[in-house]
C-alpha cells in the first residue's frame, strides 16, 4: 500500500506571493521510494495522495519581532515607548536579536529628540523588558475567503473551519503547493497529506503534517526610476511591453545578483536567515530584473544549476534567450553544478544572436607564462595567474529601427562583454591583467568592424584604480601605485597597458549633466573626484563601487540612467543584502541610442 515516509518544506518560512513546495517522500507498493505525485486522477494499487492547507488563527494576539517577522515577540524595548517610536518597532524575538540589532535600533532613538542619551547612563535600561503578549501588537490578517487559486475546488471558512485548543484552522488550498496571501499574513500554516482510499474516499492510516513558521509579507522595495540625461522623468515613456517607446533606443542592465554559495550566514550574519535563503532571494531578484525590463541582461554570480533550473526557464517566459559562461574549475572545490558565471540575456523581439565568444583567464595564463615566463617559475606564475575567472562576449543584430535614412539597410550590430573580474584584493597585478586581457579581445572585435561596443560587469576595481583607468582613460599612470605590485613582471612594460576603444562610464554621465530638473539629488550620490557612483556594493564592512556599464562614445550615446540608491535608505536594514534588495550589489542600467551611420563619399 501507498504510505508517506517523510514530509518537510525546503524553507519553512513562508512569505507572500511565493509559492510553498512540501517535500513529500512516498513508500509506493513495490517498496520503491520516491517523491511524485499520485493523483485522484491516476491511483496506485487504489490509492492517491489528498493535500489541505490550513490557515492557523488563535484567539490570543501576539506582537511579531520588527527583525524577524516569523517569530512572536519576547522582548519590548522601553527606550522605544519612552520616545513614542512606534510599538512595532520596539519588539524583539530575543536579547540576542536585539543586541545583534542594537547598532541600527539605537539610530531610532537618536532620531527622537525626547529619547537622546548624552552620557549612556541609560542604555543599559534600553535592553528592554521581556514582554510576552505584546498588549499594543496584535496579528495582521484576516477571517476572509481564501483564493481560489489555491485549490481546485471552492472553499469557505465558514464551512470547513475547525477548532482546536484556542485556534481556529481555515482550509485555504487543497493541492500540493500553496502560494500565501495577504489574509495569512502573521499566521501559520498546516500542511497536511494523506493516503486516500481511492474506492472508499476514506484516509488510510494518519495524516502527516508540518507546521511553517509566520507568513511575512513579501518586502516591497521602491520603484527605482529610469532618469533621462535631461533630468526628465522617462518612465511614464514605457510602452504596454514595456520597452522604451523610441526605436532606436534599447536598455542594458549589469547585476552582480551574490551566487548562494557565498550568501551564508557567517558573512551576512545582519541579514535575516529567511532573507537570505535562496528560495527567497531568487524571487525576489527575478521580480526586480524582470521589472527592469532591460533589453539586454548581464548577470554575474549566478551558479551553473541556478541558470539550467531557474534563470534561463524563468526569463524565457519573459522573451529572453539566454547564454552562459561558467567559470573554469582549476582552482574551485566543491560541486560542480555550484560554480558561478556570467549569464547574458537578450529579448528576441529586439535582437538575435550573430556571434559569441567565451574568454577563459586561465587558458591566457597557460599562454602568458609559456610564451615570457622562465620554466622554473611557471609553476609559480600559473598559481598566482589561474583563478578561474571568464567574460561571455556575444555580437547582437539589432531588429528595431535605428531611423538611419542614409543607410537604410546597413545591420545595426552592437557587441557586448559581460565579465567578473578577480576578487581577492591582494592580486592588483591579477586584476589589471585580466582587463587588459578582455580589451584586448574586444579590440580585435572592434577591428573587424566598427560596431558599438558595451563592456559590463563586476570589476572588483573601485573609481581610480589601475583596472578602472585602462578601462576609462585608455590607459594606466605610470605611477600608479596598484604597479607596485607585480611579482611576475607581467605588467611591464607600462606602455602595454592600454587600448583604443573609446570607452566611457555610462553612470559618469550623471556627473556631468548640468545641475537642474531634480538633478541635485543624483549627483549627490556621484563622487565628484571619480565622477562615478558612490557605491555599488554595500555590506556592513564595505561600500564602494566595482561594478561598472562601459560604451563606445564614439557609436553610443546614453539617453538615461536608473536612478542609484541612497545610502541612507540601504543602511536602516545596516547593508547589503536585505529583505528588500537581495543581493550585496546594486543593479545598474542604462538606455543607450545607437548613432547614425555616416556615409563614406
Amino acid at each position: 500500500m501507498l504510505s508517506v515516509l517523510r514530509v518537510h518544506l525546503p524553507s519553512d518560512i513562508p512569505i507572500v506571493g511565493c509559492e510553498l513546495t512540501p517535500y513529500v517522500l512516498l513508500r509506493r507498493p513495490d517498496k520503491s521510494v520516491n517523491t511524485e505525485d499520485v493523483p485522484e486522477s491516476a491511483p496506485l494499487d487504489g490509492h492517491f495522495m489528498r493535500y489541505k492547507w490550513y490557515r492557523i488563527q488563535s484567539d490570543r494576539k501576539v506582537a511579531i519581532c520588527s527583525v524577524h517577522p516569523s517569530e512572536q515577540a519576547t522582548l519590548q524595548c522601553l527606550g522605544c515607548v519612552k520616545a513614542k517610536i512606534p510599538v512595532a518597532k520596539s519588539y524583539h524575538c530575543s536579547p540576542k536579536c536585539f543586541s545583534d540589532a542594537w547598532q541600527h535600533h539605537r539610530v531610532l532613538h537618536e532620531r527622537a529628540a525626547s529619547a537622546v542619551n548624552e552620557n549612556g547612563a541609560e542604555e543599559e535600561e534600553l535592553f528592554g523588558r521581556f514582554n510576552s503578549t505584546g498588549s499594543n501588537a496584535s496579528l495582521p490578517g484576516s477571517q476572509s475567503s481564501p483564493s481560489l487559486a489555491n485549490g481546485a475546488t471552492p472553499v469557505y471558512p465558514a464551512a470547513v473551519a475547525q477548532r482546536s485548543g484556542g485556534e481556529t484552522w481555515f482550509e485555504v488550498g487543497r493541492s500540493k503547493t500553496y502560494t500565501p496571501t495577504a489574509d495569512d499574513i502573521g499566521h501559520v500554516l498546516k500542511f497536511e497529506c494523506v493516503v486516500v482510499d481511492a474506492a472508499t474516499k476514506q484516509p488510510v492510516g494518519h495524516a502527516n503534517t508540518i507546521l511553517t513558521s509566520r507568513v511575512i509579507p513579501a518586502p516591497s522595495p521602491s520603484p527605482r526610476r529610469l532618469i533621462s540625461v535631461s533630468g526628465v522623468d522617462v518612465m511614464g515613456s514605457l510602452d504596454s511591453d514595456g520597452c522604451i517607446s523610441s526605436t532606436g533606443t534599447f536598455t542594458v542592465l549589469s547585476y552582480n545578483i551574490l551566487s548562494d554559495v557565498y550568501a551564508t550566514n557567517e558573512i551576512y550574519s545582519y541579514c535575516p536567515s529567511w532573507a537570505l535563503s535562496w528560495p527567497y532571494r531568487r524571487q525576489n531578484l527575478l521580480r526586480e530584473i524582470v521589472g527592469y525590463r532591460a533589453d539586454i541582461v548581464c548577470l554575474q554570480e549566478v551558479q551553473s544549476d541556478h541558470f539550467e533550473e531557474f534563470f534561463a526557464p524563468e526569463l524565457d517566459k519573459h522573451g529572453y534567450q539566454a547564454l552562459f559562461k561558467r567559470k573554469t574549475a582549476e582552482v574551485f572545490i566543491g560541486n560542480i553544478s555550484t560554480i558561478d558565471g556570467c549569464a547574458t540575456f537578450f529579448r528576441r523581439d529586439r535582437f538575435s544572436q550573430v556571434k559569441k565568444y567565451e574568454v577563459e583567464f586561465n587558458k591566457a595564463a597557460q599562454s602568458l607564462t609559456d610564451a615570457v615566463v622562465p620554466n622554473s617559475q611557471k609553476k609559480t606564475a600559473l598559481g598566482r595567474l589561474v583563478k578561474d575567472n571568464v567574460a561571455l562576449i556575444v555580437v547582437l543584430e539589432a531588429k528595431f529601427g535605428n531611423q538611419v535614412i542614409d543607410n537604410p539597410g546597413k545591420r545595426q550590430l552592437v557587441c557586448v562583454a559581460n565579465t567578473h573580474v578577480n576578487v581577492h584584493q591582494d592580486l592588483k597585478d591579477v586584476k589589471l591583467w585580466q582587463v587588459h586581457t578582455l580589451l584586448k579581445g574586444l579590440e580585435k572585435i572592434a577591428a573587424s568592424a566598427k560596431i558599438p561596443m558595451l563592456v559590463c560587469g563586476d570589476f572588483n576595481a573601485i573609481p581610480g584604480s589601475a583596472p578602472h583607468a585602462l578601462l576609462a582613460l585608455g590607459k594606466v599612470d605610470p605611477m600608479d601605485p596598484d604597479l607596485a605590485v607585480d611579482p611576475l613582471g607581467i605588467l611591464r612594460p607600462v606602455s602595454k597597458l592600454a587600448h583604443q576603444l573609446p570607452l566611457v562610464s555610462a553612470y559618469s554621465t550623471f556627473a556631468r549633466m548640468a545641475v537642474g530638473l531634480g538633478l541635485e539629488q543624483h549627483r549627490r550620490r556621484m563622487d565628484p573626484t571619480t565622477n562615478e557612483p558612490l557605491f555599488t556594493n554595500c555590506t556592513r564592512d564595505f561600500i564602494g563601487t566595482l561594478d561598472y556599464i562601459f560604451y563606445s562614445a564614439d557609436t553610443l550615446t546614453v539617453e538615461s540612467l536608473l536612478e542609484l540608491l541612497d545610502e541612507d535608505s540601504l543602511r536602516k536594514d545596516t547593508a547589503l543584502p536585505s529583505p528588500e534588495w537581495s543581493s550585496d550589489h546594486v543593479a545598474l542600467l542604462a538606455e543607450f541610442r545607437c548613432m547614425p551611420k555616416t556615409t563614406k563619399r
